[in-house]
């Protein structure tokens, strides 16, 4: 009989052969999975999606300015302009807010439909194309079809896509497949793969830099040391670049502003770097973000070096003193998705042949599992407002708030919050309200009640406040919604 470490030195052998081979422990390269059964539950997937993203804008339940600045950017970009989105200020350039030029990839979609609508379907889809990613990836390595379904489901379901679907469209949407391609290369031993499918990352937001220089660090611990040394140092440099070089060159004020984020705290004190890290690790939304990430794959993705990649991301948002970066809602967690669900695989393969037999008996069963608890958590996420008959009933509000965007004549410029605004930024020069200094809009269309401003009581003495240069009246009122015209 093999001694504990002798065991588990057979073991640490198995794993290496299975992951140098690309397959099984005994070198036997893995079958591919065929792409029709998970592209099938993947475009029921993305039709939730786009359904859930298409009610909310529709009933003018926009959670954030975010879609309007991307519909303004990608609209540019399709017009063959520089991407200035008027509701970051007059005449400001995207590029020198975020670094993510991969948004001009949608530029052709919009010269077929030109709506914000056209974001959102190409989010879905994205999202839905890496669920595909993360099936197969599961029964080629796992040999079983039902964890492949089932992976698929828990995976498409998982709450860093839903509150991503809720939060409407973010240039992220490019990295969740990107991610699951690279997470899918490293398992099955294609190590140049995972660099060419990791390297795109750098173009979708400056922090992607840092996750690529993770994934050359997991190259590194796979015995792959030029490549991963080289793709290391890429990120890095390119991280680098990015805010150090290219944002500021673009910024109106020279530098990169989200430094702020870890410089500042909430109340716009500053705060020094080692009081951020220490101030870091006080919060309980944080904690509760990393328990849901991980007990979202029943915390056995702990065991695969892949879950490195999602430590740049936590690191950045643990830093940060903004609440909005800490918890499980937005879209932030929807990159670390595709990396702890094919980390879990990853783990599971692993454990098969672990001296442990309880860890053995666990992964015969965490996939089910985990599929399991995916169905019923996603009965309390966003994704059920969709069995809900209220959801798709027009009300008032919303009657009223088409009736203020057509209140406001095309081709005007117009400034607004964030209720009306994506709904605007198709045939209107738009402004955030507050953000239009050194102009006068033609209209103020604002929604008194809500979209991230306080209650408006006086609408005409906003406008005088906002704009003491112009005089406005009000040209049309419906419900909460009031549009006024410059005099």
């Amino acid at each position: 009989m093999q001694s504990g470490s002798a065991a588990e030195h057979s073991a640490r052998e198995a794993t290496e052969a299975t992951e140098a081979h690309g397959g099984q422990p005994d070198g036997r390269a893995l079958a591919p999975a065929p792409a029709l059964p998970y592209a099938a539950v993947a475009s029921v997937l993305g039709a939730l999606y786009f359904l859930y993203s298409w009610v909310q804008y529709d009933r003018f339940r926009t959670p954030s300015w975010d879609l309007g600045i991307f519909e303004q950017s990608v609209r540019a970009y399709a017009e063959l302009r520089a991407p200035i989105v008027d509701i970051k200020g007059p005449g400001f350039l995207i590029l020198g807010d975020h670094f993510s030029p991969v948004t001009a990839l949608l530029a052709p979609l919009y010269w077929v439909w030109s709506s914000p609508l056209a974001l959102l379907l190409a989010q879905a889809v994205l999202f839905a194309a890496s669920a595909v990613v993360v099936g197969r990836t599961a029964q080629q390595v796992l040999g079983s079809r039902a964890a492949g379904i089932g992976l698929t489901v828990a995976y498409g379901l998982s709450w860093g896509l839903q509150e991503a679907v809720k939060s409407d469209f973010h240039e992220i949407a490019f990295a969740v497949p990107l991610l699951a391609l690279t997470c899918r290369a490293l398992l099955l031993g294609r190590w140049t793969a995972a660099v060419a499918w990791s390297a795109p990352l750098v173009l979708v937001k400056e922090d992607m830099g840092l996750t690529v220089a993770m994934v050359g660090a997991v190259l590194l611990v796979k015995g792959q040391k030029r490549l991963g040394a080289a793709l290391a140092a890429f990120g890095t440099v390119f991280f680098a670049l990015t805010v150090l070089v290219l944002i500021p060159a673009a910024s109106r004020v020279g530098q990169y502003d989200y430094w702020a984020k870890i410089e500042k705290s909430g109340d716009g004190a500053d705060v020094s770097f080692l009081d951020s890290v220490v101030g870091a690790f006080q919060h309980g939304e944080k904690w509760e973000m990393v328990l849901f990430l991980v007990g979202v794959t029943g915390f056995l993705c702990l065991r695969s070096p892949l879950t490195l990649l999602v430590l740049p991301t936590l690191a950045w948002r643990f830093l940060s003193h903004d609440p909005n970066h800490w918890g499980m809602f937005w879209h932030y967690n929807a990159i670390l998705m595709p990396v702890v669900f094919l980390a879990l695989v990853d783990a599971v393969r692993a454990v098969r042949t672990s001296p442990r037999p309880w860890l053995v008996a666990y992964g015969k069963v965490v996939v089910p599992v985990v599929t399991a608890i995916a169905i019923v958590h996603a009965m309390d996420m966003p994704l059920r407002e969709l069995l809900r008959a209220e959801t798709y009933r027009t009300d008032a509000r919303t009657l009223d708030a088409r009736r203020a965007v057509a209140a406001v004549p095309e081709g005007t410029s117009v400034e607004t919050n964030v209720t009306l605004m994506a709904h605007l930024t198709g045939d209107h020069t738009v402004y955030w309200v507050g953000g239009a200094q050194g102009v006068s809009p033609d209209y103020l269309a604002l929604d008194l009640a809500s979209g991230w401003s306080q209650p408006v009581t006086d609408p005409v003495g906003l406008a005088s406040q906002l704009h003491p240069e112009a005089r406005y009246a009000v040209s049309a009122q419906a419900g909460q919604f009031v549009v006024l015209r410059r005099q």
